[in-house]
This record gives C-alpha cells, sequence and structure tokens, in this order.
C-alpha cells in the first residue's frame, strides 16, 4: 500500500527505498513516542535539554519562515520537511507537499500536524520523484548542503537546483537556508555545524567535502548557474536554526546589537575573541553580510 493518512495528513510511500539514511538516531523513537502523546508533547520543551529535542521541537525554529507573506492558496513544495519543525509555519491559507527521505522523520511530521488538512508528506529522494504539476514555492532550509550526498553528478549543488527549477512556476520562487561557511562564530571557534571539525569550512572541506556550506558569492554563483537569479538575501540572528531576528540589507545590525554569540547547543567549542567586539567592527566597516552565521535567499 502506497499511501495512508494519519489524522488528516497524506502520507504517500511510492517512492520510499525502506532505509531511513539519514536520522539522529535512536532519539528519534523517543520523538515519535512524545509526538504521540498531546500532553507530553506539548510539555516536551519545559522537561528536556538534550539538543535533538530543542532542534525539532523549538518554536523558535518557525521564525525562519513565518513571517513571510505567503499568498492565499499558493502550492508549496517543503524539501527535507525532517520532523515537520517547519512545515507548520507554511500552513495557512496554503497547500504542503513535504518531501523527506526518512518515513520515521515523516510520521513524527504527521502526528505534529495530524489536524491540518492540506499537508501531503512524499517520503522519499526528491531526485526520484515526478510531479505533474509545479510550485509557486519550494524551499530548501537546511537542505543545500546535503545535495552532493544524493545527487550522483560532477556538479551536484547546481544540478540539484536545476532539477528543482523544472518543478517552479515561472513566476514561482525558491526559498533557500543554509550556514555561510565564512560565519564569524566559526572563525572564533565554533565547530563546523556539520562535520564537528573546527575551521573545517572555513579551510575547505579538506577533512569531510560530502557536506558543503557556502560563502555569499558561492551561492550567487550556483543559483545563477542553475538559472536563478536571487531577489533579496537575508541574514537570521544568531543562525538560521534558531533565529531570534532576521536582519535584511535594508535593515542590517547597528553596534551594539549582535549579543548573543557564545551559544553552542551540541558541541563544545573554543572562544579564540569577543565575538560582539568583532561584529561592532564589522557592522562599521560595512562587512557584516559577508560575516553573517546564515543566510536566508530569495531566488526566482
Amino acid at each position: 500500500m502506497n499511501t495512508e493518512y494519519l489524522g488528516k495528513v497524506k502520507l504517500d510511500y511510492t517512492f520510499y527505498n525502506k532505509n531511513d539514511v539519514y536520522s539522529d538516531g535512536d532519539i528519534e523513537d523517543y520523538m515519535l513516542e512524545i509526538v504521540r502523546d498531546k500532553e507530553r508533547y506539548e510539555k516536551i520543551l519545559t522537561n528536556e535539554s538534550r539538543w535533538s529535542i530543542l532542534y525539532h521541537f523549538s518554536p523558535i525554529r518557525k521564525n525562519i519562515i513565518e513571517w513571510y507573506p505567503f499568498e492565499k492558496g499558493a502550492h508549496i513544495l517543503e524539501i527535507g520537511s525532517g520532523c515537520g519543525a517547519v512545515t507548520g509555519a507554511f500552513c495557512k491559507d496554503t497547500y504542503i507537499t513535504c518531501i523527506e527521505l526518512s518515513k520515521k522523520r515523516s510520521l513524527i511530521n504527521a502526528y505534529r500536524h495530524q489536524n491540518i488538512d492540506n499537508i501531503e508528506i512524499i517520503v522519499g529522494n526528491f531526485n526520484d520523484i515526478k510531479f505533474n504539476k509545479k510550485f509557486d514555492f519550494i524551499t530548501l532550509i537546511g537542505v543545500l548542503e546535503y545535495a552532493k550526498l544524493y545527487t550522483n553528478t560532477n556538479n551536484p549543488y547546481v544540478d540539484f537546483l536545476k532539477n528543482i527549477r523544472t518543478f517552479l512556476k515561472d513566476t514561482g520562487k525558491l526559498i533557500l537556508a543554509i550556514e555561510n561557511k565564512y560565519g564569524l562564530k566559526y572563525w572564533a571557534g565554533a565547530k563546523e555545524d556539520h562535520t564537528n571539525i573546527a575551521f573545517e569550512g572555513i579551510e575547505g572541506y579538506n577533512v569531510n567535502n560530502n557536506i558543503t556550506t557556502f560563502s555569499k558569492q558561492e551561492l550567487i554563483n550556483i543559483l545563477n548557474e542553475a538559472g536563478f537569479s536571487y531577489e533579496r538575501f537575508y541574514y537570521p540572528y544568531p543562525d538560521y536554526k534558531l533565529p531570534h531576528i532576521i536582519y535584511s540589507d535594508k535593515l542590517l545590525p547597528k553596534k551594539g546589537q549582535l549579543t548573543i554569540n557564545n551559544f553552542n547547543y551540541d558541541n563544545e567549542r573554543l572562544t579564540l575573541f569577543n565575538e560582539q567586539r568583532v561584529y561592532d567592527g564589522l557592522i562599521k566597516n560595512g562587512l557584516f553580510e559577508l560575516f553573517s552565521n546564515s543566510f536566508l535567499i530569495i531566488a526566482s
């Protein structure tokens, strides 16, 4: 059976290869148990301090996109929907198609949103899926950096985006969030988010280049080569995962405003200098955009 409903949410297993290749491990079994019990789920953040729980269940995650003015009736494709941390932010008068490699994560997402009737979750690799429609918006929130693992070509990041572009309406928009490999926290001693190796991105991913983040200019080049032009860059602070504020080129931070810097929820880190003071210097010299820890990009 290729489809099932969990509450009002449709799950489609047509493209699922029965192998959850991307996982946080056994804690996902615990998360699935939690979301099945509404009362426990609503209290989870008051009783837990583990990073995986905070990352997947914190309502702060939605800040990355909840502010965006999606048109009523828009069709949105969320690639890499995970456990649904951001999915709920899309559900206001729109139609959501989620794609997720993991069945377990898809079930967590479905339980969280089981009372919403405008969500479909397709379990599988985006590169294997064919659609009979095009979308108004396609989102990649923390996804592009993994494209090389699932796109077997000589130019995986560009080719992944080219494939995405074929499913986007002519007037549609791509919404992309990713770490900046030259983010100030990495210079100050925070480990690379995906490899847990200090200075790995800054030094060019010499140890593990299967997962790659990019600078602002590199992202512009990749988007252009894939046939996109960026409309706007935004700068989530302190990063896109748990953003407290999102700056733009029209409203950049001012001296003294960037004070949430020594956070590190999942790894020990070095602290080589006072990041707030360095940020103040970068702001004064018009360089903040190049050293923002993360980017949010609207492209068309």
